[in-house]
């Protein structure tokens, strides 16, 4: 057992090279991207559901729109790095082109989008007319309060974040349909390294048995 489990650590050290990966740096902030996403939906989702006008509402509140900006900070960190350092693996070349532009496509949609919330949902609150808490700081009132332009920044804050469902639908669809189905090695490319060694291992210990 220990025999075939050296083994298939060294098949999956030799079967995984790196140029088939992204880089490490881009692999967490994904990662990360995709927690604060998730942080920023369940909070707005428990904020409908105890109210705005609650103690409870206005501290979940308070924490999405922190969350907001720090997913902010990281998709520009994100934007930054894929431009000038991060190693972007080539698609396989079973994948037609026209997947390969609408995977691209829908990247740089989930980019835009990722900037533009937390800006929207700033320019929101900030026309509203009353302080608020980010992150540790009291920010205090900026703008007199300006209905029209609220109304304007909350429609944009409210489509936006539906569009990013669905392109976040679309991007997971596409990268379980890649994983399961067509085992291409997409969804691999973006898995933090010790899940796809530990699959890879397990396939191949029970192989030898």
């Amino acid at each position: 057992m220990v025999t075939n489990l050296e083994t298939a650590k060294t098949i999956v050290a030799r079967a995984q090279p790196r140029g088939k990966r992204f880089d490490s740096t881009s692999i967490v902030l994904h990662w990360l991207t995709v927690l604060l996403i998730i942080s920023q939906f369940s909070t707005i989702w428990l904020h409908g559901l105890v109210g705005r006008e609650t103690r409870m509402g206005s501290e979940i509140l308070d924490v999405h729109r922190t969350m907001g900006m720090l997913t902010w900070v990281v998709t520009l960190a994100r934007v930054a790095w894929r431009c000038r350092f991060a190693y972007l693996p080539p698609f396989p070349e079973s994948m037609p082109k026209l997947q390969q532009w609408i995977a691209k496509a829908n990247e740089y949609g989930l980019y835009a989008l990722l900037l533009a919330q937390p800006i929207t949902g700033l320019g929101e609150v900030l026309f509203h007319g009353r302080s608020f808490t980010l992150f540790i700081w009291q920010v205090p009132v900026l703008f007199e309060p300006d209905a029209a332009t609220r109304t304007l920044f909350l429609k944009a804050h409210e489509l936006g974040g539906r569009a990013l469902l669905i392109l976040i639908g679309l991007h997971a669809g596409a990268a379980f349909f890649h994983g399961f189905v067509l085992r291409d090695g997409v969804l691999q490319r973006m898995l933090p390294l010790s899940i796809t060694d530990r699959a890879s291992i397990g396939r191949r210990v029970l192989v030898d048995k």
